[in-house]
């Protein structure tokens, strides 16, 4: 999966996206930000509630090349602003960070989601 195929997952809005070929192999739900950057795999999506700057600073650290905010929180300018100078794009949702989790997991191929 590509980071522009997040664009195409029923409910996520695109806010900025720069390289929209960069490939996107896994995925991280957290909000404790100081557990991304020891856990999160590089080359993935971050599925967070967590709107601020601080969320890209630590995405750059980890190479998480895309964000997902969930609960249709709001991107604050300087968050975007960070996202565009890191190259990291940002999507927001009203979905749970579950309900997010299964649509990305699906869409990158490790289950689908509408099995029981």
């Amino acid at each position: 999966m590509v980071v522009r195929d997040l664009a195409n997952i029923q409910g996520f809005s695109q806010q900025c996206i720069s390289d929209e070929q960069y490939e996107i192999s896994d995925a991280y739900t957290g909000d404790l930000l100081s557990d991304v950057m020891g856990n999160a795999p590089s080359d993935s999506v971050l599925i967070t509630i967590q709107a601020h700057k601080n969320t890209v600073a630590v995405a750059s650290l980890a190479q998480i090349r895309a964000l997902v905010i969930c609960n249709n929180r709001s991107i604050p300018p300087d968050m975007l602003q960070a996202a565009k100078e890191e190259e990291i794009a940002i999507f927001t949702t009203e979905d749970t960070q579950f309900e997010a989790s299964c649509k990305i997991a699906s869409a990158l191929g490790r289950f689908d989601a509408g099995q029981n």
